[in-house]
């Protein structure tokens, strides 16, 4: 019995069919450079594609992506400090009294490996002390 070709995925139905079919090759995964190989590899992206734009993950706030390679390498506060250049600064940067400059998000990009497009999200916008909102 001939399998149906793959197509991308448009409506509910179609992603669990083809989720019903990739989660057979769980349990019994396909041999590399193999046809079943291949079917497995391209269901997988276009199951890939119908969730990425169902269910979108936008990146982590700034200072979110920030504590959380902190926390997930073992850096300190004291780090932060002496790669953005004081520790005032990260107290500042981490406390959300200071935005990140570019120069620093390139530098927690380049030497931590948190990812751009999460350190340069736009900020929300704040309001300012003593101002009231323009109507």
């Amino acid at each position: 019995m001939a399998k149906k070709p793959i197509r991308p995925i448009r409506t509910e139905a179609d992603y669990g069919t083809a989720l019903a079919e990739i989660e057979r090759y769980f349990e019994n995964e396909p041999k590399p450079a193999t046809p079943e190989a291949d079917r497995f590899d391209l269901l997988a992206l276009v199951l890939e594609d119908y969730e990425s734009k169902k269910w979108p993950i936008e990146p982590p706030d700034p200072i979110d992506a920030i504590r959380y390679r902190m926390e997930l390498s073992g850096y300190t506060q004291a780090d932060l400090g002496r790669l953005i250049g004081s520790r005032q600064r990260a107290s500042d940067i981490l406390s959300r009294k200071r935005r990140l400059t570019m120069k620093m998000a390139w530098k927690l990009h380049r030497d931590w490996g948190i990812p751009a497009e999460a350190l340069l999200r736009p900020h929300p916008a704040t309001r300012t002390r003593g101002r009231r909102p323009a109507a």
